[in-house]
C-alpha cells in the first residue's frame, strides 16, 4: 500500500531529513487529496457511446494554489507531492514555462493559426495531466495576456494545476499595464485552484544562510568548495536543471537552478552581451544568486565589470540573496582605472548584502 504524503514527511522528520513544521504538515492533506483524484481510475464511457465517441477527457481535478513568504518550505513540499503522485506531469519554473509557451505561440501565429494559444494549449495537454509550478509570478504584460486565456484552455482539456508563488493570487500583476483585463484570469484561479497561504514563523532557506559566508575570497579551489557546500545545502545538485530565460527573442541561460536558488560563473552572466533588461529577468526569476569566480576587475576587462555593476544593481533593488567567490574583497576588486570610482557603490552594496540584517529586511 501506497505511504500517504503525511507519511513520507513524518519518516523525513524522523530520520532527520526535514524540522516538524505544523504549518507544512497542514498542507499535505490538500495535496493528498489532488494525488488521490488524480490517480483515481477515469471512468470509461460504454456502450454505442465507447465505440462511436470520442475519447473521454478526464475532467481537471481542483489544484492548490499555495503562497507565503520566501523560506517557508513551499517548493519543497511540491517536490515531495511531485514526487510521489503517479500519473504523466511536469514540474517546471513557471517564468520557465511562460518563456517556452510564448515561443510556441510565435510560432503557431507564423503558421497562420487562427487561435494561436489552443493548439499550444493542446499539445502540453496531451503530454501530462498535471503541472506542478515553482513560483507563480506574473511581471510581463505579454504573460498576462496569454495566462487566462491558456489556463481555460488546460483546465478544459484535464490538467490540473498545483503551483506555489509569494503572493496571494489578488496581488499577481499587481499596479500592471492593463491589469483590468488580467482579474478574470484570478477568477479563474479562485475556481479552479483551492488557495492556501502557509504561515510558518521560519524561513528556512535564511536559516540554511543565516551566520554564514555568503562571500569567499580568493576564488579557486578553496572558493569553490565553500560555493558547492553551499549550493548542495540549499538543495542544489550537480546535475540541477538550467533555466534559460527569453528576453526580446535573447535566450539568458542560469546554467544551474533549483527551488530558486540559481548558480553560474562570472563569464557566463558578465562576459555575455547582456543588458539591464536581461539583469532585470534574471532578479525576477530568482531569490538567490551564486555567481562562481568574479576576477580581479580593471580597465582590461572594462565592460564585463560594467556589467557586473549592473548585475549587482539589479540584485540588490529587487533584494536577491547573492553568494559569490572573488578574487579579493569588494573594495579590491577594481582598484584603479576609468570606472574604479563609480565601482566604489558596488563594492559598498556587496558588503551590504553580507550582512544579516539586510539579509533579514523586507524585500
Amino acid at each position: 500500500m501506497k505511504k500517504s504524503l503525511t507519511e513520507i514527511y513524518d519518516a523525513r522528520v524522523a530520520d532527520g531529513t526535514l524540522n516538524a513544521d505544523a504549518a507544512q504538515r497542514a498542507v499535505l492533506p490538500m495535496l493528498e487529496r489532488v494525488r488521490q483524484a488524480l490517480e483515481a481510475p477515469i471512468e470509461r464511457k460504454s456502450g454505442l457511446k465507447a465505440l462511436f465517441g470520442r475519447k473521454a477527457t478526464p475532467a481537471a481535478i481542483q489544484g492548490l494554489y499555495l503562497w507565503g513568504g520566501v523560506g517557508r518550505g513551499k517548493s519543497m513540499l511540491m517536490d515531495l507531492f511531485c514526487d510521489a503522485v503517479d500519473v504523466p506531469k511536469r514540474r517546471v519554473h513557471f517564468h520557465g514555462f511562460m518563456q517556452e509557451v510564448q515561443s510556441k505561440i510565435e510560432v503557431a501565429r507564423r503558421a497562420k493559426a487562427e487561435d494561436a494559444i489552443r493548439p499550444v494549449a493542446i499539445e502540453i495537454a496531451s503530454q501530462l495531466r498535471l503541472l506542478c509550478f515553482d513560483e507563480m509570478q506574473i511581471t510581463d504584460i505579454a504573460d498576462a495576456m496569454i495566462v487566462g486565456r491558456l489556463f481555460e484552455l488546460l483546465f478544459e482539456q484535464g490538467v490540473t494545476v498545483v503551483t506555489t508563488s509569494n503572493r496571494v493570487p489578488n496581488d499577481l500583476y499587481k499596479d500592471g499595464l492593463n491589469r483590468q483585463l488580467f482579474l478574470p484570469f484570478i477568477t479563474l484561479l479562485q475556481e479552479r485552484l483551492q488557495v492556501h497561504e502557509i504561515q510558518s514563523e521560519t524561513d528556512y532557506r535564511l536559516n540554511r544562510l543565516s551566520g554564514q559566508q555568503v562571500y569567499f575570497t580568493p576564488a579557486g579551489r578553496e572558493g569553490r568548495a565553500h560555493m558547492d557546500a553551499l549550493w548542495h545545502a540549499l538543495g542544489g545538485s550537480d546535475d540541477s536543471e538550467k533555466l534559460v530565460l527569453t528576453v526580446k527573442g535573447r535566450d539568458v541561460v542560469i546554467p544551474q537552478f533549483h527551488n530558486g536558488v540559481g548558480r553560474a560563473g562570472f563569464w557566463d552572466l558578465c562576459g555575455a552581451m547582456l543588458g539591464p533588461g536581461d539583469y532585470l529577468e534574471i532578479a525576477q526569476a530568482v531569490r538567490v544568486l551564486m555567481l562562481d569566480d568574479i576576477p580581479q576587475l580593471s580597465v582590461s576587462n572594462f565592460n564585463e565589470a560594467k556589467r557586473f555593476v549592473t548585475l549587482i544593481d539589479a540584485l540588490y533593488e529587487a533584494h536577491v540573496r547573492f553568494i559569490c567567490s572573488a578574487v579579493a574583497i569588494p573594495e579590491h576588486l577594481y582598484n584603479e582605472g576609468r570606472g574604479s570610482f563609480e565601482f566604489e557603490r558596488t563594492a559598498s552594496r556587496l558588503r551590504e548584502m553580507q550582512s544579516e540584517s539586510w539579509a533579514k529586511s523586507e524585500g
